[in-house]
């Protein structure tokens, strides 16, 4: 039986050789572009097209100058409960995301950069966006700060 196989294998049959000889010819016959699917039109970056309508779609993060979320109890970092070095402030913070920093605002308004977080942390810790603002202190207001 495994003879049989390698000598078909060695032997082009008949049919292949017509095969072979048809698509020799054809190669240069038929356009490149038949049964080439058409290329869908691309949507611009970060939009898919369908998925939302536009009232209901967020700016993505590059879009945005920086997040903020409310952090009502208190802040402890490394063990170390997070205080305003103005007012001695403790909890009520707002949690400001901005270019890579991490800054905390008391409710006095008095703010300060925190190295100890990081954006992934803000990132784990902070829920979905539920309003977007084109101001800083229309986000505050929005936060009752």
């Amino acid at each position: 039986m495994f003879h049989r196989i390698r000598r078909r294998a060695k032997e082009p049959s008949e049919a292949h050789r017509q095969i072979t000889e048809w698509h020799a010819q054809m190669r240069g016959q038929v356009p490149h572009a038949i049964g080439v699917p058409e290329p869908e039109p691309v949507a611009p970056a970060g939009v898919v097209e369908g998925f939302l309508p536009p009232e209901l779609r967020l700016p993505s993060h590059d879009e945005v100058e920086g997040k903020m979320m409310p952090w009502k109890q208190p802040l402890v970092l490394d063990g170390e409960m997070a205080t305003c070095a103005e007012c001695g402030a403790y909890r009520d913070w707002l949690i400001l995301s901005t270019r890579g920093e991490i800054w905390l605002r008391c409710r006095a308004g008095h703010q300060q950069q925190e190295t100890c977080i990081d954006t992934a942390w803000y990132n784990r810790h902070s829920g979905p966006a539920d309003a977007t603002h084109t101001t800083f202190e229309d986000c505050l207001r929005h936060l009752g700060h």
